[in-house]
């Protein structure tokens, strides 16, 4: 053996074994080679996969409420910025109410006509209808004070609406805080874990490959017992049928056919949390930039999707329907046809087509229906 080459192989797996160690001193799972269990976990690469497939459901987990916290927060902004502008606009109404209201009160006082105030440029759309009898003047001195103490009110509980619309855009911003700090916290458990991954061997990465390929028959094979629409062609081929999956699949049209068609479009480019495009997505990003495009805009996060859509039974679905997963809702993919799903798996992958049962099924919703 190369002495230089030796060398590079004991240092590379001196590293990984470094790697381990500091993944076991973390408060999460501990990861070994298959076949041979590490003495302080009995790991084995199946347990890898796993572990790894636990985080990454802990961090969508995460992304999605995060990115319901700012969905409210950035809602609740919106409202506080039109308050305080119809609070300022209240505020100069009284202002020139009280104005017009005093000058009204001189001139009579004066015994003058309330034409001179501009008094019927508030009270009527027609000046040459102005008021020029002394009744009539106090009449509208009345009316005036009444509107300019109705003004008074309006601003006054409009002041009380702003303030609590502040109050509660605080708590908001706390909460999303909190979210974010808690993503934040996942995204560093799973970069150490990918450390790991990217440390294993080249026969405990080729098993790894298997292993996933293996999940994915699996899947397919579920989908039909799972009670999925049948007399589809589930193709495996690369083709893609417009608006069906890869091979042919059932074809969808309309506003359906452009979201598959959009979402499909998208294959390749990666995930990233919180993304709605165009650059990059997360799983609810890529569902609701697809239904926007095709005209329809849905909910941006897979549960308020699943809250807010109609829902329909498995076996009715059709492409452009939405496949919501894990019984919190915290994963979505659009199916395509063929019991195939175009979806932004996870961080580290890019968006693909997957079995529609490679994940635990919750149930199915279609925008516009």
């Amino acid at each position: 053996m190369n002495v230089s080459t030796g060398g590079r192989r004991i240092r590379s797996r001196g590293a990984t074994a470094a790697l381990v160690c500091a993944i076991i001193l973390l408060p999460g799972p501990g990861y070994a080679a298959p076949g041979e269990p590490d003495p302080h976990t009995d790991k084995s690469i199946e347990d890898i996969r796993t572990e790894l497939d636990g985080l990454y459901r802990e961090a969508e987990v995460a992304t999605e409420a995060y990115n319901a916290a700012n969905e409210k927060a950035v809602k609740q902004e919106k409202r506080l910025t039109t308050l305080r502008a119809d609070l300022t606009r209240a505020e100069k109404r009284v202002k020139d109410l009280h104005d017009l209201a005093g000058a009204a009160a001189r001139t009579q006082y004066r015994g003058g006509d309330l034409a001179a105030t501009g008094i019927q440029l508030l009270l009527g759309d027609h000046p040459e209808a102005a008021l020029d009898e002394a009744s009539q003047a106090r009449q509208a001195l009345r009316g005036l004070v009444n509107v300019s103490e109705t003004q008074k009110t309006a601003r006054q509980e409009l002041g009380e609406q702003t303030a609590a619309a502040k109050k509660e855009l605080r708590k908001l911003e706390s909460s999303r805080a909190d979210k974010a700090a808690a993503k934040q916290k996942i995204e560093k458990k799973i970069a150490t874990a990918e450390e790991i991954e990217a440390g294993l061997e080249e026969e405990q990465t080729r098993r790894l490959a298997e292993l996933e390929r293996q999940r994915t028959r699996q899947a397919e094979a579920r989908w039909t017992d799972s009670g999925g629409p049948s007399g589809e062609s589930a193709g495996k081929g690369k083709g893609k049928g417009k608006g069906g999956g890869p091979g042919g699949g059932t074809q969808a049209g309309g506003a359906a056919g452009k979201a598959v068609s959009f979402a499909m479009a998208q294959i390749g480019k990666p995930y990233v949390w919180g993304a709605v495009g165009p650059s990059s997505y997360d799983c609810s990003g890529l569902t609701s930039a697809a239904w926007a495009a095709a005209g329809h805009p849905i909910p941006r996060t897979s549960q308020a999707q699943w809250s807010g859509l109609t829902r329909l039974g498995l076996s009715s679905a059709r492409p452009g329907d939405l496949i919501i997963y894990y019984n919190d809702a915290t994963h979505v993919g659009m199916y395509i046809g063929g019991g195939q799903i175009v979806h932004a798996p996870r961080p580290g992958r890019s968006i693909t087509t997957a079995p529609a049962a490679s994940m635990p099924i919750l149930g199915v919703v279609r925008p516009g229906a």
